[in-house]
């Protein structure tokens, strides 16, 4: 079956697009509930899905979520110290996180990637291998098929050279089919070491929605949007849904709709 054709939305400005993006997953999430009873969601880092965290916290509909029943992911994780302010996980956690505490954030079902100083220690080929298998039991115990479990949405966000997730265009880790999660090393922006999910685990999820806000990031979007290809954020496709959810500055390469 062939993926559904991708969708372009675009805000006027990061704030506005920020907004959405909050107001679209919370939307999401009680929709999947109402429907499966649980929801699942992998979230990003960068300055606009930060923002966006920020605005799901902010929101008089935030409780309209039941946050016991949902499970938290990362597509990727820099591969720091707990609690490091670079980490994706801290910066959801003061963003988001701790604000879902009262309204009953299941602390078991936050699954943050492992840190450097974690059980594994200075080991990102056995922290993906851990994320990895927690991935596979949550499937598990949730009865779904496979090594990975539903992920409702998936956001992304997109670099200025078209990497998403830590999955660098023309590094080894963005060709990685083998495994769930892969460590990544060198990456060419810092820190060198990283975590990720890989494109087989990006696809399988029901909602892809890549957020993008700059001007720095239009070729990308040209580039990506204008079918597979080469550049990791063109091949970032969900089964059910593709959005692009982009301000205007990052939306300056693409044709007129």
């Amino acid at each position: 079956m062939s993926p559904a054709p991708v969708e372009v939305l675009t805000s006027p400005d990061r704030a506005s697009l920020a907004a959405a993006v909050a107001g679209r997953l919370v939307t999401r999430l009680v929709d999947v509930q109402a429907r499966r009873g649980r929801a699942g969601v992998v979230l990003t880092g960068g300055t606009v899905g930060t923002e966006a965290l920020r605005q799901v916290a902010a929101s008089p509909a935030v409780r309209s979520v039941d946050w016991s029943r949902a499970d938290l992911w990362w597509g990727d994780e820099r591969f720091l110290p707990d609690g490091d302010g670079e980490r994706n996980a801290t910066q959801a956690r003061e963003a988001l996180l701790d604000a879902l505490t009262p309204l009953g954030l299941d602390p078991a079902r936050v699954h943050a990637m492992p840190a450097s100083d974690g059980p594994d220690g200075d080991d990102p080929d056995a922290a993906a291998r851990r994320y990895a298998q927690e991935l596979a039991r949550v499937a598990r115990e949730a009865g779904v098929p496979g090594p990975v479990p539903v992920f409702d949405v998936l956001l992304l966000g997109v670099g200025p050279d078209g990497h998403v997730a830590s999955l660098f265009p023309g590094h080894p880790g963005a060709e990685e089919a083998g495994e769930p999660v892969v460590a990544v090393r060198d990456a060419p922006k810092p820190p060198p070491t990283r975590l990720s999910l890989t494109m087989p685990v990006i696809t399988t999820a029901e909602e892809v929605w890549c957020v993008v806000s700059g001007a720095d990031k239009a070729d990308a979007a040209a580039r990506a949007l204008a079918g597979p290809g080469a550049l990791p954020a063109s091949r970032a496709r969900g089964v059910q849904r593709t959005l692009w959810l982009v301000d205007a500055d990052a939306a300056g390469g693409l044709p007129p709709a």
